[in-house]
């Protein structure tokens, strides 16, 4: 049994219904909330390991809630929409959302899910915890990006910027790996987990948030570049 706790959010009580079921058949802990305010509150009272959050929702939508939670928590955040727009996707994973997926979907696809990010959290706690403990130490330095894993700080020209859970892992792990080209399905896997079973243009999104952040020329990136055909590869300066 797990023990880790999933605050699920959806306005539909037969869709709450159905995920608590198959969250607790595979060992989770689940709250429940049905609009955007309760939500919020929840994230406050009970500390959830991760969250199942609907977009639209009553009293305060999903993308609000989730505003909202990323000024005070960078637990996992997995939308559920009934739209197939991709703005929808665009604009969520933008504003600090994990994944993200269309209604109907698979509970078991669902669940996949919920464990790799879950386990991919877990291992990110773990090295914060080394830091902590005064274990293993390490820093990349590129011209004008620096990368403090055991912190996890990022600068550009010497200023913090703020990363989601996903953009931080995203970066670690092609700049661990200089000029080594990756497709989309291998960046999918390293990062999001080989269950999570999802839609690949979600590494495209994260990418494009990533340069935003970290590149001077979004445009014409200097550290992440595309490999027309292939994928990505982080060039190290």
């Amino acid at each position: 049994m797990s023990g880790k706790r999933v605050l699920v959010v959806d306005d539909d009580s037969d869709i709450r219904e159905v995920i608590q079921l198959y969250l607790k058949n595979n060992g989770y802990s689940v709250i429940t909330a049905g609009d955007g305010l309760s939500a919020i509150r929840l994230v406050d009272e009970c500390n959830p390991d991760m969250i199942i959050l609907d977009v639209m929702l009553p009293e305060l939508d999903g993308f609000e809630a989730c505003q909202m939670i990323r000024k005070k928590s960078d637990v996992p955040i997995l939308f559920l929409s009934a739209k197939e727009d991709d703005m929808d996707k665009i604009l969520g994973l933008g504003i600090g959302g994990d994944d993200y997926m269309t209604k109907p979907f698979s509970p078991v696809v669902l669940v996949a899910k919920v464990k790799a990010h879950l386990r991919r959290n877990r291992i990110l706690q773990e090295k914060k915890n080394d830091l902590a403990e005064g274990k293993s130490q390490k820093f990349l330095k590129f011209t004008g990006l620096s990368i403090d894993m055991d912190s996890c700080v990022v600068k550009v020209e010497n200023s913090q910027i703020s990363l989601s859970t996903k953009e931080y892992q995203l970066l670690c792990f092609l700049a661990m790996r200089p000029n080594h080209v990756f497709s989309v399905e291998q960046l999918f896997e390293a990062i999001w987990g080989e269950e999570a079973l999802g839609d690949n243009r979600t590494v495209m999104v994260h990418i494009s948030n990533l340069r935003k952040k970290i590149e001077q020329n979004p445009i014409e990136p200097k550290y992440i570049v595309t490999v027309r055909g292939l994928g990505y590869k982080f060039i190290n300066l």
